[in-house]
C-alpha cells in the first residue's frame, strides 16, 4: 500500500484510488479529521510496512523466552520504575510524534470516559484521572496506573451498583461536562531524525519488557484489561441509549482471556476503541450543547 497522501481530495484518480484517502474521507467511523490523519500517516509509515513483520514475531518469540526465564527468578520481582524509564526513554528517541500523541491522548481519553459513566450512573464512583500533557510525565508509573485504575474503576462501580439494586440506565439529563479535547500538543512531540517507529511496532517492542519487569500477575492484568472495551462501550451504550455503537468495539469477549502473545495487536484495538467511543461522547455533547442553546434562544423570543 503507498503512503499515506496529504487527504487531499484533488489527489483522487479514478483509475487508481488511493485506498488512505478512502479511510480518511470514509464516515462509517466516529473519529475527529486530525485524530484519523495521524493515525493513517503513523499505519503507513515505511517502520509499519517493513520493520512490523519482523519485529512482531520476534517480540512474541521473546514474551516465551521470558516466560521461561522468570521460571527461575522470585515469583514477586519487578521494577516498574525501571520499566517507564525505559519506556519514556524509547518513546522520546524513536517513535514518531503522531504515535506518541495518540499514546499521551489516550489517557486523556481513558480519563475521560470513566468519569463520564461514573458521573451518568445511579452511584457514582471516585475515579482517578491521568492526564500527562508531556512524554516525561508518563514515568510516575502511568501506564500501570491506567490499568489499574480501570480494574478498581469496574469493581467500585459494580459493588455500588449491587449494594444500591441499581442498574445503569439513561440519567433524566447526561452529563458531559467531563467531556472535552485532550490538551496535548502534537507539534509538541520530539521529532528528530530517530523517530521512526510507528504505534504498533513500538508496543510490540514494549509488550516483552512488560513481561520483564513486572509480576506475572500485573503483566496478565495488564494484557486481559484489553478484554474490558466491550465492557466499558456497554455502560457507555447503556447511558446513552445508543446500541449499535457497540460494533466499534472489538477487542473479544471479557469472559474469555486470551494469550498474552496477542497483546500488542489488541492493544492497538484498545486504543482504537477508545478514541471512537471519546468522539461519539463529544458529538453527543455538541448536540446536547445546541439543543440547549436553542431552547434559550427559543425561551427568549417567546418573552
Amino acid at each position: 500500500m503507498k503512503n499515506p497522501p496529504d487527504f487531499n481530495i484533488d489527489h483522487f484518480d479514478p483509475n487508481d484510488p488511493d485506498p488512505w484517502l478512502a479511510m480518511y474521507l470514509d464516515r462509517s467511523t466516529p473519529l475527529p479529521d486530525e485524530v484519523k490523519a495521524a493515525w493513517l500517516r503513523d499505519s503507513g509509515s515505511r517502520a509499519r510496512q517493513y520493520l512490523l513483520p519482523f519485529l512482531r514475531p520476534i517480540a512474541r518469540l521473546l514474551i516465551i523466552l521470558i516466560q521461561v526465564i522468570k521460571t527461575f527468578l522470585p515469583k514477586r520481582w519487578s521494577n516498574s520504575g525501571l520499566l517507564h524509564r525505559i519506556l519514556v526513554w524509547g518513546l522520546k528517541r524513536f517513535v514518531r510524534p503522531e504515535a506518541n500523541w495518540l499514546i499521551l491522548r489516550h489517557f486523556h481519553l481513558g480519563s475521560q470516559i470513566l468519569a463520564f459513566i461514573s458521573a451518568n450512573c445511579p452511584t457514582p464512583v471516585v475515579t482517578h484521572p491521568l492526564q500527562p500533557r508531556n512524554i516525561d510525565e508518563l514515568r510516575d508509573n502511568l501506564f500501570v496506573q491506567h490499568d489499574i485504575n480501570l480494574y478498581s474503576f469496574v469493581i467500585r462501580l459494580n459493588q455500588a451498583l449491587r449494594e444500591a439494586g441499581e442498574e445503569i440506565k439513561p440519567p433524566a439529563e447526561i452529563d458531559f461536562s467531563m467531556v472535552k479535547a485532550p490538551d496535548v500538543d502534537l507539534a509538541a512531540m520530539p521529532h528528530s531524525w530517530t523517530n521512526v517507529l510507528d504505534l504498533q511496532s513500538a508496543i510490540e517492542l514494549f509488550t516483552p519488557l512488560y513481561q520483564l519487569f513486572l509480576t506475572d500477575n500485573d503483566f496478565w492484568r495488564a494484557a486481559n484489561s484489553l478484554q474490558l472495551d466491550e465492557t466499558i462501550g456497554i455502560y457507555a451504550a447503556q447511558i446513552l441509549q445508543a446500541p449499535q455503537h457497540l460494533i466499534l468495539v472489538n477487542n473479544s469477549h471479557p469472559l474469555v482471556p486470551l494469550s498474552t502473545l496477542r497483546a500488542g495487536h489488541r492493544l492497538v484495538l484498545h486504543g482504537l476503541s477508545s478514541e471512537m467511543l471519546h468522539c461519539l461522547l463529544m458529538e453527543k455533547r455538541a448536540i446536547t450543547l445546541m439543543n440547549h442553546a436553542d431552547g434559550m434562544a427559543g425561551g427568549a423570543t417567546s418573552n
